[in-house]
């Protein structure tokens, strides 16, 4: 696959995921208790955590905008992207209660597919030729 084609796929699996988190968050700012209770968990107490928990994923979604629009520009950015999905994934799946894997099959599914195609489409770095400087002698 040629590397501007899998760039694109990233890009576009990248924005998809920051409007899926979006679509989570936002709920869950507005009215997070019909959200808990609607999703089957635990009653959250004070609805300040799942409220700061939202208002984190969007901020946390806003920094992934750079890499959406030009992951070899912001190489670091979109690595970040893809490492924050990672510890989505082993926080819901490993550390927490079974209630809450859904959470961690929603990084996974993002994780997957954002880390092979940055892996693929990125090229390599080059890097920048030696500059002389002028002798003083």
């Amino acid at each position: 696959m040629q590397t501007a084609s899998t760039l694109r796929w990233f890009k576009r699996v990248l924005w998809i995921g920051i409007a899926a988190n979006v679509a989570l968050a936002v709920p869950v700012l507005v009215a997070p208790d019909r959200l808990i209770a609607f999703a089957g968990l635990p009653p959250a107490t004070p609805l300040l955590w799942p409220r700061f928990a939202a208002w984190l994923l969007l901020l946390l979604s806003v920094f992934y905008m750079p890499a959406g629009i030009d992951p070899v520009r912001y190489r670091a950015t979109a690595w970040s992207a893809v490492g924050a999905r990672l510890a989505g994934v082993v926080f819901f799946l490993g550390f927490q209660a079974a209630v809450y894997r859904p959470m961690g099959y929603f990084d996974l599914v993002f994780l997957v597919p954002e880390a092979i195609l940055l892996a693929r489409g990125l090229p390599p770095r080059v890097a920048p030729a030696p500059t002389s400087r002028p002798s003083l002698a």
